[in-house]
């Protein structure tokens, strides 16, 4: 979930927002994602808000590393997934060729886009050589706000421009898909499959 802004909002509704996640479906999205992977992989759970997708790699075998910037939300995850959840920001990540894979799902979107690119170097120097970075985006164009929350939407022509710019990324796969929550189906992601390359 949230990075860089809109503390205060998931601190004072960090139980509304565990209950309205943690039992959305994502079956086909960690499909995409693990597949990608080797068995066993380390996978890194980067703004991992209620623990639903950490909780899922650790019961079919990965080894999962999960932040969140929140600590209100990290302990909820943290009781649901039985282990620690670190409280950080992607800024603050400081990994060197730890991952297999990074699974960001709905949490760089609360990265400004000024800041995005730093980020993203950050993301690929946490994976090994030929890992995989999962990220969505609400699909759109710029940046609002909401509750106090920063909301960086994402369109195919900005994620090209950005995967050009921060390098060291080559793009699997990009497509969108409806929000899994009921009643917000007519809400669109764009999901992108990154692996990281080395840089000449």
């Amino acid at each position: 979930m949230m990075s860089n802004s809109g503390n205060d909002y998931y601190h004072n509704n960090a139980q509304l927002f565990f209950d309205q996640t943690v039992d959305v479906d994502m079956s086909n999205l960690y499909r995409v994602f693990l597949d990608t992977l080797p068995p066993l992989a380390k996978i890194l759970d980067a703004g991992c808000g209620s623990g639903r997708d950490s909780r899922y790699f650790l019961e079919v075998g990965y080894e999962v590393t999960s932040f969140d910037a929140s600590s209100s939300i990290a302990q909820l995850a943290a009781d649901y997934i039985g282990s620690p959840v670190e409280v950080m920001t992607f800024q603050e990540i400081n990994y060197a060729s730890c991952f297999h894979g990074i699974w960001a799902c709905a949490s760089l979107l609360h990265v400004s886009t000024k800041e995005l690119p730093e980020v993203f170097v950050r993301l690929r120097r946490a994976l090994v050589g030929d890992g995989v970075l999962y990220a969505s985006f609400k699909y759109g164009s710029g940046e609002h706000e909401r509750n106090g929350r920063i909301f960086t939407n994402m369109n195919e022509l900005a994620l090209s421009g950005l995967i050009d710019r921060v390098g060291g990324f080559s793009e699997i796969k990009t497509w969108i898909t409806g929000d899994q929550r009921a009643g917000r189906e007519d809400e669109l992601w764009l999901n992108t499959l990154l692996r990281s390359e080395e840089i000449n």
